[in-house]
């Protein structure tokens, strides 16, 4: 069980990465995204959440196995949170997926309030989802200002 927890904690070994492990965990959702870019939003949006909601109690119990907080293994909280920043746009092309993983590792490294906040003050695996979550939020509020400005129809025709 322990085995299992720490595959999908590091989102299939890409928290082991020595450099940028966010990063890597990340790039693990791109194609995950890429693959349900044929569902409605809400339907993705249910996804999202299943997978928030299964990254909480995953990054809790593995925390506990290596006896931390917020270990720089665990990368199922970026899974989650770049799937959230993806949910209102298409995710059927390069250009809306390169655009979605910049904006969220953005909101993931910068941490604005309230995202530090929840980092530091949630306990277990709340505390280590719940602020990718956040940055995940406002990621999608970007990508639908993005989408309104029509960013991603002339990135479509480049």
């Amino acid at each position: 069980m322990n085995a299992l927890t720490k595959l999908f904690a590091t989102a299939l070994g890409a928290g082991y990465s020595p450099v940028a492990p966010g990063t890597c965990g990340t790039a693990v959702a791109v194609p995950l995204v890429w693959a349900l870019a044929s569902l409605p939003m809400w339907q993705f949006a249910v996804i999202a959440a299943l997978i928030t909601a299964f990254a909480i109690a995953v990054a809790h119990r593995a925390d506990r196995i290596w006896a931390s907080h917020d270990s720089q293994r665990i990368v199922i909280d970026e899974v989650a949170g770049y799937c959230i920043t993806m949910i209102p746009v298409a995710r059927d092309h390069w250009a809306t997926l390169a655009v979605g993983f910049v904006v969220f590792r953005f909101f993931d490294i910068v941490k604005p309030p309230p995202i530090r906040w929840l980092d530091q003050n949630l306990p277990g695996g709340w505390g280590v989802v719940l602020d990718d979550a956040a940055a995940g939020v406002m990621g999608a509020l970007v990508m639908i200002g993005l989408a309104e400005l029509g960013v991603f129809i002339a990135l479509a025709n480049l």
